[in-house]
């Protein structure tokens, strides 16, 4: 990487980073559109927490794949040839990050979903625990208070 004299990275540089960063990562946001749409989201999305935080609440859809039972089990309930989007539970746990390195070693098609259950929760999506679905209100520092969507 060539840096410039401020300190940046060349243009080119930066863009190439952040093509490579957004083939890497979601959002929660675009997760939940793939998932409200018409028809096949074209992924499959794994909660990588434990069964006490799964039962505690969870995406709708998502599929229970605790990180330490990947090695073990993601080639008997994945498609290697279906795309994954993994999460945990928010920013500040590492989890989707270990078990999307896990399915990636394993030859998986991997992204991570930032923001984790905790940002889905945030945003207003539904959710399910073991007992009911349910939804709270956005939260306005983390999304639009009269819009579907942020616009970015």
């Amino acid at each position: 990487m060539t840096t410039h004299p401020t300190g940046h990275l060349r243009p080119a540089e930066a863009a190439a980073h952040f093509r490579a960063r957004l083939a890497l990562y979601t959002d929660v946001s675009d997760v939940a559109a793939a998932l409200a749409g018409v028809g096949d989201p074209g992924f499959v999305l794994i909660d990588s927490r434990s069964t006490e935080s799964w039962d505690q609440g969870h995406v709708p859809g998502a599929v229970h794949l605790p990180t330490a039972l990947v090695p073990e089990r993601a080639e008997e309930i994945l498609d290697r040839a279906v795309p994954v989007v993994t999460y945990c539970w928010g920013p500040g746990c590492d989890g989707a990050a270990r078990s999307a390195l896990a399915l990636a070693e394993l030859g998986f098609h991997v992204k991570e979903m930032i923001g984790g259950f905790e940002y889905w929760v945030r945003e207003g999506f539904e959710f399910e625990t073991g007992q009911a679905r349910e939804r709270r209100t956005p939260d306005p520092l983390t999304a639009p208070e009269r819009a579907a969507a942020c616009g970015c």
